[in-house]
């Protein structure tokens, strides 16, 4: 574990400052390039066409390979729409789960080995239908016949895939920004950084700090901030849940995330003024068939949400879930998305 964690080190360093590694599979990325220009000018000339579904699509997804923070973002959207009157649901790869030929659908507390850990934590936090497939069009279809009364789609992810018509592209960003700016696998992009300049609205995730350079947004795109803020901590073994000052007191804290930036989280807990022992970082979506918690020499050990729904740690009570919320630095941008969801002009 702690040789892959090296060499997932060793290839983000690269992907934000370059290097030889690069530049090496720079030719790779060249491919990559070719390949995303063909498919957008395939919809573009019509030879492909994207499937709209019936009701107002927002694409919520990055440009940075991994995770930026786009599920908290997409939990305060279905929030915000639906105290706004909306009736919101999401549709999502599902990734990390053996979907199948069919859609799966489903509400509140779901299996994440059935449906994928991020869309599991979306319907338990968002409480909102949630459906998966790898095509996200039929996803939507499917979604819209179990529950009709759903009258705007948010994707998770899927800026790229151009087979689901959208109405509103969101990108959200962290502090990496684009990095070395080049495409996998020389880089970090699934798309060249000039895409931006298409979308509505840029979102830059905060937590983890402000020290990065981050391009100018485009001209007409709506830019925002957003700062991911501890609301509570739960202990796994019997869902205790306090707000974070009443956190058990411990000599040694060690905090471990399976995430696409697992330096964010760890960030996020010292800003709110955790001092941390020991941080332990897996790969995204990792699927803890193997537990660390059992090598790891602390009383107090913190997860993230997002591994806390497959986490298989009820029997050891030092494991702790921190949930957060997402605030955005613009109060009126949900009201924006909603001006734009009525297909107005945006103030």
């Amino acid at each position: 574990m702690k040789a892959s964690a090296a060499m997932r080190t060793a290839l983000q360093r690269q992907w934000q400052e370059g290097g030889w590694l690069s530049w090496l599979l720079f030719p790779f990325s060249l491919l990559a390039a070719a390949a995303v220009a063909a498919k957008r000018l395939a919809y573009r000339a019509g030879w492909r066409r994207a499937e709209r579904v019936g009701v107002p699509v927002v694409v919520v997804g990055n440009l940075y390979v991994g995770g930026t923070g786009k599920t908290p973002f997409i939990v305060a959207a279905a929030h915000a729409l639906r105290e706004r009157g909306h009736r919101p649901g999401i549709v999502s790869r599902g990734y990390g789960a053996a979907i199948g030929p069919v859609p799966r659908v489903g509400c509140g507390t779901l299996d994440p080995a059935v449906f994928g850990d991020e869309p599991a934590l979306i319907a338990r936090q968002a409480g909102v239908p949630v459906a998966v497939h790898p095509r996200r069009a039929e996803a939507a279809r499917t979604l819209l016949h179990q529950h009709p009364d759903v009258d705007v789609i948010l994707s998770d992810d899927g800026l790229q895939h151009l087979a689901l018509a959208r109405d509103v592209e969101i990108v959200v960003q962290d502090e990496r920004g684009i990095g070395n700016g080049l495409l996998l696998p020389a880089g970090p992009l699934r798309e060249p950084a000039s895409r931006l300049r298409g979308v509505d609205a840029v979102v830059t995730n905060r937590s983890g700090g402000r020290d990065g350079t981050l391009p100018t947004p485009p001209a007409g795109v709506r830019a925002v901030d957003m700062d991911l803020v501890i609301d509570s901590v739960w202990r796994l073994a019997d869902g205790e849940r306090r707000p974070l000052p009443a956190l058990p007191a411990a000599r040694r804290i060690a905090a471990v995330a399976g995430i696409g930036n697992p330096a964010r989280f760890f960030a996020t807990l010292r800003r709110a003024g955790i001092r941390l022992d020991a941080t332990v970082g897996l790969p995204d979506h990792y699927d803890y068939a193997h537990s660390p918690f059992a090598a790891i020499e602390a009383d107090l050990i913190l997860v993230t949400d997002k591994d806390a729904v497959k986490c298989p740690a009820p029997d050891d009570p030092r494991v702790w879930a921190v949930s957060v919320s997402a605030h955005l630095s613009d109060p009126t941008f949900f009201d924006w998305l909603e001006t734009r969801l009525h297909g107005r002009t945006p103030a």
